[in-house]
């Protein structure tokens, strides 16, 4: 029988010896090569916390993987200890794939997100989307990036409860995003979602994670606002969701007109790896 919990494309299978095992088919090769390539490739670095890739065929585009154990963290009872316990346990899961994979970079990271939300600007303004001051806050956003330096790291890209699975141990799944990019935009999704109306959860994530952000990281996870601003008027635009296009409108209402009175060349250093 088809689990009701699971995307249709998602299969879950028991052998008969019990084992567990997830089928998962993508509709599109480049999302199916991009998964099959990170569990294979970075799935090391969050050992025991992550499926494994059992086996893959590439005429379906399917992947076979081991099924965690444990429940999704989006049903946690909101403002409940369990709920809290989560975020901290996967700031520190997080921090694992971060300090394992970090790097330094020049400019090269923030002009391509610069990039990528000028395309997201330009789709907007072509479906009458937005008006010419959004259009200027969403471009305000984008120099910033533009002109600043940024390590990356390997990131999830979709970290969020709905991808966290606790139980005995903390899991992470859903990896058809995973690519190397920004560090800090791996917290976009939180920060702009569950963290507003519980800031004390931003608060358990960041000491797992190992250490608070700095004012210019905080500065540059507003910019990544306007990236996930602009994707959500757009792609609820086309896919007519009422709910992703209001969640678009409510982040434009959020994000800042200040300028900074001269151009910085800002630097967001790799995680510690002193940290355990």
């Amino acid at each position: 029988m088809p689990d009701p919990k699971l995307p249709v494309h998602v299969v879950r299978l028991v052998t008969g010896d019990g084992r567990c095992f997830i089928a998962k088919q993508h509709n599109g090769h480049d999302r199916y090569v991009g998964e099959r390539n990170a569990y294979r490739t970075w799935g090391t670095h969050v050992h025991g916390h992550a499926p494994e890739l059992v086996g893959h065929d590439d005429a379906t585009r399917t992947l076979l993987l081991t099924a965690l154990a444990g429940d999704q963290a989006d049903t946690a009872v909101p403002d409940s200890p369990e709920e809290e316990l989560a975020h901290h346990e996967a700031g520190r899961i997080l921090g694992k794939l971060h300090r394992a994979t970090c790097m330094a970079q020049d400019g090269a990271v923030g002009a391509a997100l610069a990039d990528r939300l000028q395309r997201w600007i330009g789709r907007a303004v072509h479906a009458g989307l937005i008006d010419t001051a959004e259009r200027t806050l969403l471009q305000h956003h984008a120099a910033i990036p533009a002109t600043s330096l940024m390590d990356s790291a390997v990131c999830h890209l979709d970290y969020q409860p709905r991808n966290w699975l606790v139980g005995d141990v903390f899991g992470v799944c859903d990896f058809e995003h995973m690519r190397r990019d920004a560090r800090v935009r791996d917290f976009a999704r939180l920060e702009f979602r569950r963290w507003q109306a519980a800031p004390y959860l931003r608060t358990a994530f960041l000491d797992g994670y190992g250490r608070p952000l700095t004012d210019t990281e905080q500065r540059l996870l507003d910019s990544f606002g306007a990236i996930e601003a602009a994707t959500a008027l757009v792609k609820g635009h086309q896919d007519n969701d009422p709910t992703l296009s209001a969640h678009g409108r409510t982040l434009l209402s959020r994000l800042t007109l200040l300028l900074p009175s001269t151009t910085f060349i800002w630097r967001f250093p790799c995680p510690s790896t002193s940290r355990p």
